[in-house]
């Protein structure tokens, strides 16, 4: 199981689209950005299910691998929105 960081930039029409689909793997935490624990199948799902809805000439997608969640220190200045539990998934 791996934790990522994910960020995508798309075009109005698929914005909704593409948050119904990470939302499924990953918990949101700011506007495009999501985070989580994920294996490596449901990596592979996620990856191709946003493959067939963004159009690659003009959306983004940006993934942050890590080997865990405590390789790395989180800041947030102001309002946490979601917490993100070791337990997840």
């Amino acid at each position: 199981m791996r934790y990522i960081l994910l960020a995508y930039d798309v075009n109005e029409k698929r914005v909704s689209r593409v948050h119904k689909i990470v939302k499924e793997y990953l918990v949101w935490q700011q506007n495009s950005t999501f985070e989580g624990k994920i294996t490596q199948s449901n990596l592979k799902q996620l990856i191709g299910r946003l493959k067939r809805v963004i159009d690659e000439r003009k959306d983004s997608v940006v993934i942050y691998y890590f080997n865990s969640s405590a390789v790395f220190n989180k800041e947030v200045d102001g309002k946490v929105k979601w917490i993100v539990s070791n337990n997840l998934l």
